[in-house]
């Protein structure tokens, strides 16, 4: 009789288990199933055209790969404003400069978020399969319980029943929680692995300085808080004066060098207030906070006149690289319909500043 309780509630419990550990079997193709149905949604929800530009910014948002406009998106919700097409269309980005290559990053961030969709989805399944097993011992128990006193009932026979099923019932609640020990384990390393992977793709190797990537998410926030308490907000590129002509005669690695030096003189100027980061090959983006674009100027006129007053050589070599100076371009962020525009600004006084004889600082809009 024991035997034949002990099969009926593991067959249950293994019947629960296929029905519960299906999703588990293939967790990428769930979460991509996930996505799919939050951009469906969020289109139909907000009326918006299914256009490949459409597609692709809610792609964008809802996988991860632009948490800018994620947060702008759940922000506008929240406030209960409108998102319409003219709106989604004010968030794409405008081409403006060549993007450091990140797909490496990028892709080990989401290969990271695959592997924990994938831990996340066992240790789910490893509880509803403990669910199913205790559901399945408890109706069991219920049952052998309601024959004790019962007439024609043997019960010595109904208590080896209860033990024999508790036994059981205990190792496979062992099984079930040294597995759910095991994805949690997994779990919580993979999260501090995808941490550390999101911090480690906001960082530019070479000089320690935030990249690109980094620097928009700090002018964004700087952007909105600027604007709300109606403060300064200064914007800025710096391009290094015939780097072309370094790599060319001293090589790549003595590049590298005067690269990390520079980054090493504008980093000194970096706190609070002033926001450095290296944008792609030689040149540099800041912002400054409270400051005017006159006083920004000035800021960046002193990293680039102590920077010009150093004399550099090629380790490699011993030969003599000489001066290193850098040409800049500053805008006021305001002066702009948005911070993309002054970026844009800024960069077009850099240009102006390298076409006036360079290792000089340039204000947008004035001459």
């Amino acid at each position: 009789m024991m035997f034949k309780f002990l099969a009926r509630a593991v067959a249950s419990s293994d019947d629960e288990t296929q029905k519960t550990s299906a999703p588990a079997a293939n967790p990428a193709r769930g979460a991509r199933s996930d996505l799919i149905e939050r951009i469906g949604t969020f289109l139909l929800e907000h009326d918006l055209d299914i256009t490949p530009a459409n597609l692709t910014a809610a792609h964008a948002a809802f996988s991860g790969t632009d948490l800018g406009l994620a947060q702008r998106i759940t922000e506008r919700q929240i406030a209960g404003e409108r998102i319409d097409q003219p709106w989604l269309d004010q968030q794409r980005p405008k081409p403006r400069v060549a993007e450091e290559d990140t797909g490496r990053e990028r892709g080990e961030i989401d290969a990271l978020m695959g592997r924990l969709d994938s831990s996340i989805a066992i240790f789910a399944d490893a509880t509803n399969r403990a669910h199913g097993t205790t559901s399945a011992y408890g109706d069991t128990l219920t049952e052998q319980v309601s024959l004790i006193g019962a007439e024609g009932a043997a019960t010595g026979e109904v208590l080896s029943s209860l033990a024999g099923i508790a036994r059981a019932m205990l190792e496979r609640t062992r099984e079930v929680e040294q597995e759910m020990r095991r994805s949690a384990d997994e779990a919580n390393g993979l999260r501090q692995s995808l941490e550390r992977a999101r911090r480690d793709a906001e960082i530019d190797h070479l000089t320690g300085l935030p990249n690109r990537r980094a620097f928009e998410g700090v002018l964004e926030i700087h952007y909105r808080e600027a604007q709300a308490e109606i403060d300064l907000l200064s914007v800025a590129f710096c391009d290094i004066d015939h780097f072309k002509a370094v790599n060319d005669n001293h090589g790549h690695e003595a590049g590298d060098r005067v690269i990390q030096a520079i980054g090493q003189v504008l980093s000194r100027i970096s706190d609070d207030k002033c926001h450095v980061a290296r944008h792609g090959g030689e040149e540099f983006v800041m912002l400054f906070r409270g400051r005017s674009v006159t006083e920004a100027q000035a800021i960046l006129d002193a990293a680039r006149e102590q920077l010009s007053a150093r004399r550099f050589i090629n380790r490699t070599t011993d030969e003599p690289i000489g001066q290193i100076t850098f040409s800049g371009g500053v805008a006021d962020a305001f002066g702009w319909p948005d911070p993309r525009d002054a970026l844009r600004a800024a960069d077009e006084a850099l240009y102006r500043a390298k076409s006036e004889g360079r290792n000089r600082i340039c204000i947008a809009g004035r001459t």
